[in-house]
């Protein structure tokens, strides 16, 4: 039955719950009034806190770099994209200064909470290969992930996403009828103590995917602000910055997800890019008896 969530090791089957709605907006100023999101639209009016790049820290992320392509172990408290902050804000400002280019081309980004393997494109045609193939489904991702809860066995969730207009934080999605075909697999690799360690492939690249399909299966990430405990614990984050109160809610600072491997062979080029698990999702499984 669409939209019901399965339980134990069952596959969850086409189809989407029913969505959020809000009263229809006529502009700006309607939508915010309407849906009471914490969000301005089409821009926040509040930011979180930016961290800033120590230039000596860069060169210890490179994984692998030729003349054309720049691989990066992105840790979990960075963001992708160039912030009004200046080059030592981001990802990619940090990265273009690096490698001394006036541009670099970010062909797969990761959430600021999310660690691991990032791609970028030193040129423009290199930058438009890849980004065809990830149209194509050529490109292979694969992600670990702490859960809350015990995967019972391996589960695919084919739920179709969407806003969700029904959340105060603005950039919030949720399985919708409406919605992206979107599909994930989740293979437990070890499980323990009211937690599961698992590896997560997906078919598609919807915003906050991996995230919102596992709040849907009941088994939420851990250290997820949003799609956690509660969606407040990010607007609480971003008024108050992390306290107590959020670490007993949410164990871990940030969503315990990690992008370990991304497989370009079946975009014809002949490179597999992995990054092992970071210090702190290593130590959270460590001290759950999370061991695959």
């Amino acid at each position: 039955m669409g939209g019901q969530r399965p339980s134990g090791g069952g596959r969850a089957v086409s189809g989407g719950s029913e969505g959020g709605g809000v009263p229809a907006a006529s502009g700006p100023e309607d939508f915010m009034a309407n849906s009471g999101r914490a969000c301005g639209w089409p821009r926040r009016t509040k930011q979180g806190p930016v961290r800033m790049i120590a230039p000596e820290e860069v060169p210890g992320w490179v994984v692998y770099e030729d003349a054309r392509l720049l691989v990066v172990n992105k840790p979990g408290d960075i963001v992708c994209h160039p912030s009004k902050a200046g080059p030592w804000s981001s990802l990619v400002g940090a990265l273009r200064e690096y490698a001394r280019l006036e541009v670099v081309h970010l062909v797969f980004r990761l959430d600021r909470e999310t660690s691991g393997i990032v791609v970028l494109a030193k040129d423009g045609k290199m930058a438009s290969r890849l980004q065809t193939a990830v149209q194509e489904r050529k490109v292979a991702k694969a992600y670990v992930a702490v859960l809350t809860g015990e995967l019972a066995g391996p589960v695919t969730v084919n739920q179709p996403l969407g806003d969700d207009t029904a959340s105060p934080v603005f950039v919030k999605s949720c399985v919708r009828p409406d919605g992206q075909a979107s599909v994930s697999h989740f293979t437990p690799l070890a499980t323990g103590g009211g937690f599961t360690l698992a590896r997560v492939v997906t078919e598609t690249g919807r915003k906050h995917q991996i995230r919102a399909h596992a709040q849907w299966l009941g088994h939420m990430m851990v250290g997820d602000k949003i799609y956690g405990p509660d969606a407040r614990c990010y607007l609480d984050f971003i008024d108050h910055g992390w306290t107590e109160a959020l670490a007993a809610k949410l164990l871990l600072s940030r969503q315990a997800l990690h992008c370990a491997e991304i497989d370009l062979r079946p975009a014809g080029l002949d490179q597999v890019f992995t990054a092992p698990m970071p210090t702190d999702m290593r130590e959270f499984c460590v001290s759950r008896g999370l061991t695959p």
